[in-house]
């Protein structure tokens, strides 16, 4: 019996054509990022580490976003998906969702929650009624936030108990200055919800940027371990952010180097 590699799937990257207003979360502080990072440049990175394919996920709140996405997996086969944006509050979603059940590639829709302002934002009727029309279309949603908006989440997760969710970035807990205590107790609620997962991605942009090490993240990956088991983690790039703090190898490796005793 020939032993064959495994199937690695890289659940979170991004793409763009850089552009200072359509890009405007690009700040000076992340400059690093003011270009354009296209497949071709993804497809030798993942080629390097033996890394199969990868999710495309959206960095505009436009649907010019998801036209972007679709045009790029399109062409490039290594591309497994996308996960594009529609405004979950209007009127139009339904209409909106119809629509895009034509490309079957589309997986799923975020939103930037950690950005918004109103910490209720998840919980508004409108932006409720849209998750509904997300799932009655069978799409996934992406949970974006920062720890300390994990009650929101919480509160979002109990009206939808028995639906498949993702979140983002381990929810970003602040490793940078040891922040664990509180995203431990909040993401041991969330693992209750027996079908939410969790992307193993974004951590070393949540960490000291030029000073982390492997093992500051080995707290965090023990917890979700623990508590939401490896069935229900995927492992992300978070490629090019990860660029800030370090490189798509240098990333990788720190998930290679925890599970491979798994």
């Amino acid at each position: 019996m020939v032993n064959e590699e495994p199937l690695i799937i890289d659940a979170h990257q991004h793409f763009w054509n850089y552009d200072a207003q359509e890009y405007a979360w690009i700040s000076d502080q992340l400059a690093p990022l003011k270009r354009d990072f296209l497949p071709e440049e993804l497809l030798q990175l993942l080629n390097k580490e033996k890394i199969s394919g990868a999710i495309s996920v959206q960095a505009r709140q436009s649907e010019k976003e998801n036209e972007f996405l679709l045009d790029h997996a399109k062409v490039n086969p290594f591309i497994k998906g996308v996960v594009g944006w529609i405004d979950l509050r209007s009127e139009k979603v339904e209409e909106r969702l119809s629509f895009y059940r034509n490309f079957p590639i589309l997986k799923g829709f975020r939103h930037v929650v950690q950005d918004e302002k109103d910490p209720e934002f998840m919980l508004h009727p409108a932006f409720l009624q849209g998750i509904e029309q997300l799932i009655k279309y069978g799409y996934c949603y992406d949970i974006l936030v920062y720890a300390r908006q994990l009650p929101q989440v919480l509160a979002f997760l109990n009206h939808f108990p028995d639906t498949p969710f993702i979140i983002d970035h381990l929810a970003k807990p602040d490793i940078k200055q040891g922040g664990f205590t509180s995203w431990q107790a909040d993401m041991r609620k969330i693992a209750a919800f027996p079908k939410v997962f969790v992307k193993v991605s974004g951590m070393i942009t949540e960490a000291d940027w030029h000073h982390w090490k492997k093992e500051d993240f080995y707290p965090y990956l023990d917890e979700l371990v623990l508590s939401f088991g490896i069935e229900k983690l995927c492992y992300g790039s978070d490629w090019p952010v990860c660029n800030l703090a370090g490189n798509y190898s240098l990333q990788w490796d720190i998930v290679k180097t925890y599970f491979s005793t798994f």
